[in-house]
């Protein structure tokens, strides 16, 4: 990655070398204005990465200059001021500089907010490429979008092992895309064409298990039959009831399997693939699963990485949702501002890409009152009401919960509060006196 670039502008020529001299020490390269209009010549001549300027200068002062630089550019601006000119700089900062320091300032006091500056100019300016970005994906990408080390590797695996009609073990968390990633690997695969069958072994009972799989005498059309020919999808699969599993394994090994209440053995041609939290190792050891079946299951293996830890890519993935978003609900898409940013690079995303996929949600419905921000859309997204016994207590429960911080949000606005909520203002008013909520006491009034 190439130098970061800072841009100083001071009519003071002593303090311009002094600046020049410690920022090239610390590995900057540095360019040099003498004043504001000099300053505006050299931002379309040398693109820097931020800009350090003087409050106090003649002919035009550091706020105006920022107000024009702000005009041709988004670089973010840190001011120098003298102590009478703090409240001046506190209202730049109300106008979108980046920060300001004292005089005399503290050189590594400096050099931490410029490096803070620059982070996030290179990640302002990796969202304004990704419209380009995102046209020249494959299809692959399209699905399994990032620039991180660990999703690179994982579409280099994708790409490796859909030549092969060998097990897939999907392994990661919540919400990191295994079933995308299983589907890719079957549309990449020979019999991309044949049927792709997802069984989440989580939502059928455990009595019920067999005979939905495998069929019955009396109905024979059970998801494995369904899946002759192409790929066979074990979602959850530590949720697979355990006197199942001997079963499984001979189909894995024999492509053979009975169904409920026959005799007749019944042959079947696919590719097992499967998803489960990293959890299902330690299945095998306190013996809940079978271990010679995950041998068999795990014959290759791909490992999703929590979005937490791919970095830069919770920023491509969010511009991304937001414009397919935008599209379908014919909103304009939101800009990404700094705070936006440094609320997704700060959030831990428990709920991985499905949570992103909300917030993005949330944040271009936004649009529809006027704008918003992503760190509303994520308190929103991670307000979660304790759940009550009964379906019915626990819909009540959430939507008081989800109302009542809509109306503290919108600050007792109910348009708003209406419009951010996606229903009518009459549907609003109804629902507020049939939960029992008040506004005022809500409001703190």
């Amino acid at each position: 990655m190439s130098k970061p670039r800072v841009l100083v502008v001071d009519d003071d020529h002593e303090m311009r070398g002094s600046l020049a001299h410690l920022l090239e020490s610390a590995g900057y390269e540095v360019a040099i204005a003498r004043d504001g209009l000099q300053g505006l010549d050299a931002i379309r001549t040398t693109a820097p990465d931020v800009i350090l300027s003087d409050v106090r200068m003649p002919g035009m002062d550091g706020l105006e200059f920022q107000t024009k630089a702000g005009e041709i550019c988004q670089v973010p601006v840190i001011l120098i001021t003298a102590h009478g000119d703090i409240p001046m700089a506190v209202k730049a900062l109300q106008d979108g500089a980046y920060s300001f320091v004292e005089k005399p300032f503290e050189p590594r006091r400096l050099l931490g907010i410029l490096k803070n500056a620059v982070r996030m100019k290179r990640l302002m300016d990796s969202t304004a490429m990704l419209q380009d970005r995102l046209a020249k994906l494959t299809d692959l990408e399209r699905i399994l979008i990032g620039n991180s080390p660990q999703i690179v590797a994982v579409r280099d695996m994708v790409f490796d092992f859909s030549a092969s009609n060998a097990s897939v073990l999907i392994l990661g968390e919540t919400g990191t895309g295994k079933e995308l990633v299983a589907r890719a690997l079957h549309d990449l695969g020979t019999a991309s064409a044949a049927p792709f069958i997802a069984v989440n072994c989580a939502a059928i009972p455990p009595e019920r298990f067999e005979e939905t799989v495998f069929g019955t005498a009396s109905n024979p059309h059970g998801l494995m039959s369904a899946a002759d020919g192409g790929t066979l999808f074990l979602d959850e699969l530590g949720s697979m009831p355990f006197e199942t599993q001997s079963k499984m394994l001979r189909v894995i090994e024999t492509k053979q399997y009975q169904r409920v209440g026959e005799a007749t053995l019944q042959t079947v041609e696919l590719r097992v693939m499967s998803a489960a939290s990293e959890d299902i190792l330690q299945n095998t050891s306190d013996k809940s699963f079978r271990e010679d079946l995950l041998f068999r299951l795990n014959t290759l293996m791909i490992v999703l990485p929590g979005l937490a830890d791919r970095g830069d890519d919770v920023l491509l993935l969010f511009r991304h949702y937001m414009m397919r978003l935008s599209k379908l609900y014919e909103l304009p898409t939101p800009k990404l501002t700094p705070d936006d940013i440094a609320a997704l690079i700060s959030y831990h995303w428990p709920g991985n890409v499905r949570e992103l996929q909300n917030v993005a949600e949330r944040r271009v419905l936004a649009e529809r009152r006027g704008g918003g921000s992503v760190r509303n859309a994520i308190a929103l997204q991670t307000s979660q009401p304790p759940v009550p016994g009964t379906l019915r207590e626990a819909v009540a429960a959430f939507e008081r919960e989800l109302i009542g911080r809509a109306i503290q949000e919108e600050e007792g606005r109910m348009e708003d509060v209406a419009a951010l909520l996606g229903i009518g203002r009459r549907t609003l008013n109804e629902k507020i006196v049939k939960l029992g909520l008040n506004k005022e006491a809500l409001l703190g009034g």
